[in-house]
């Protein structure tokens, strides 16, 4: 037992580094190409690629839903070891997953093209270029769909060091499609999208080559168990709620954008969310890497420590968060210059306030996962989507009454704030007895850090008020920020218990590496 455990650990670290590795390596990429293509495609063509993209990115919401399922049945199969069930499941999910495809394609070559023709708004000389880029979509849509069983044995079988090298080569051939958008001569925009096509297909079609050749479940055999098929269903039912939720506020909202605004505005919001999302991975991985011990201290009915480490980790998160969300929004203009170089108008309102979304987000994602770890999601998995999908309409009678396109991100964070601050706790109170002296452990610190680290830092940036050229004070903004927000947590968000473990564990690494 004891080898066995240390096998799983073995492979879970291992596991851990190639995951990590490849977000490093990935983001900077991303970044990078986001500039690049921006600069090539023009404000314009990028958003029109984000936009017409979010079309079939919104139909195939039903398709994430139901890959969670898929997942988590064959690798539960795999677990069990019976070798025909799980050919079975696979084929099950499988075929599934083309009829859902085809659905999909049906749906958005009838619903989604005449929404395109008729409702969307482009320059009249990139219409034909805008279908272009929704036709090749779509094919990529249908062969995303079909791939998920597929992905999911590479996920049953732990093989993460796959996913690692091929997120790595993907990385690079954006590079190379950088490149080729640079030197080709036929219209930017659609050659964008045809390479960018032809990536992911060749990708869908590497990890299908290599389930059938390592996996034996994985055979393409079109076959439906029914009584199987309900179960995957009935698993991913509130998986679908939550998911249709999420793309109409993320797929649907650049939609939505476009056929209020410019093309301009939709590329202003996909690059605002682009720096969330990667400020966003640092403090994730903190969470993902004390989510396992708090689902072992509660398995262990050590529910006081369970308890102790999950509110310890959501202050943390937060103070993780403020350490970068500070500095991002100060410089927001200064940063958003240095990476784009060609700034869309609104980007910098848009970002400064997804990244204040993004602190109470922590508290969100925190208190979801005490929820988790007690096997209750029922209620958070019918009020949280719901609270999402009532958003959305408030946002298109908004733009209808003429509001900036500002009102979205203020909408949102709002909406955050609520399921944050009061869903969430509530839910936690009422379900797996927390008190509200639980809660405010983690609000009162929280507020008070970030109170005490705001004042320097705003003074330090009315004071110089500088230029978009300006390096120098761009560089000292982000330091004094940084080492208010750390010095505000070390006094004031730490106890003296917590200083002497982060002191203990500091001069270990040094005296190992010296």
């Amino acid at each position: 037992m004891a080898s066995i455990q240390k096998t799983n650990s073995k492979t879970i670290a291992k596991n851990t580094m190639f995951l990590y590795f490849r977000m490093m390596v990935t983001m900077v990429i991303s970044l990078y190409t986001s500039r690049v293509v921006l600069q090539v495609l023009g404000v314009d063509d990028f958003g029109i690629y984000q936009a017409v993209g979010g079309i079939v990115g919104f139909l195939s919401f039903i398709n994430n839903a139901l890959g969670t399922g898929s997942s988590r049945f064959i690798t539960f199969g795999l677990g069990e070891g019976n070798k025909e069930k799980l050919k079975n499941i696979f084929s099950t999910t499988l075929t599934g997953h083309v009829i859902l495809a085809l659905l999909i394609v049906i749906a958005a070559e009838t619903v989604g093209l005449w929404f395109l023709c008729n409702k969307m708004t482009f320059p009249p000389d990139r219409f034909y270029a805008a279908l272009w880029v929704f036709h090749l979509s779509v094919l990529t849509a249908f062969f995303t769909i079909t791939q998920i069983p597929f992905n999911a044995c590479i996920i049953a079988h732990e093989k993460m060091s796959v996913y690692a090298y091929v997120s790595i080569i993907d990385a690079v051939c954006k590079l190379l499609i950088v490149y080729m958008l640079t030197i080709g001569q036929m219209d930017k925009l659609i050659l964008y999208a045809i390479l960018h096509a032809i990536l992911q297909l060749s990708i869908l079609v590497f990890y299908r080559i290599y389930s059938l050749r390592h996996f034996e479940e994985a055979h393409i055999r079109f076959f439906i168990d029914k009584k199987m098929l309900r179960e995957i269903g009935a698993f991913s039912g509130w998986s679908l709620f939550a998911n249709g939720s999420i793309a109409l506020n993320s797929q649907g909202v650049l939609i939505l954008l476009n056929m209020f605004f410019s093309p301009a505005v939709v590329a202003a919001r996909a690059l605002s969310l682009q720096v969330r999302m990667a400020a966003g991975h640092f403090v994730s991985n903190f969470q993902i890497a004390s989510n396992p011990q708090i689902v072992k201290l509660y398995a262990a009915k050590d529910y006081g420590g369970s308890k102790k480490l999950l509110l310890q980790t959501a202050r943390f998160s937060y103070y993780l968060m403020l350490i970068l969300s500070l500095p991002i929004c100060l410089t927001a203009n200064q940063l958003l210059h240095l990476w784009l170089s060609v700034v869309p108008e609104y980007t910098v309102v848009f970002l400064q306030l997804a990244i204040v979304q993004s602190l109470f987000h922590v508290f969100d994602v925190s208190f979801y996962r005490a929820l988790y770890v007690k096997g209750r999601l029922r209620e958070n998995a019918l009020i949280s989507p719901t609270i999402g999908f009532f958003v959305f309409p408030i946002i298109y009678i908004l733009f209808k009454l003429g509001y900036s396109p500002v009102a979205l991100s203020w909408a949102y964070l709002l909406n955050t704030m609520l399921l944050g601050l009061v869903v969430k706790p509530l839910l936690v109170i009422r379900i797996v007895d927390y008190t509200w002296k639980d809660i405010l452990s983690v609000f009162r610190p929280c507020l008070i850090v970030t109170l005490v680290s705001l004042p320097i830092p705003l003074m330090t940036y009315y004071f110089f008020q500088y230029s978009d050229k300006d390096l120098l004070s761009f560089l000292i903004i982000v330091l004094v920020s940084i080492l208010s927000v750390v010095l505000s947590c070390w006094f004031l968000g730490i106890n003296t218990s917590q200083r002497k473990t982060l002191l203990g564990m500091v001069s270990a690494k040094v005296n190992r590496l010296s």
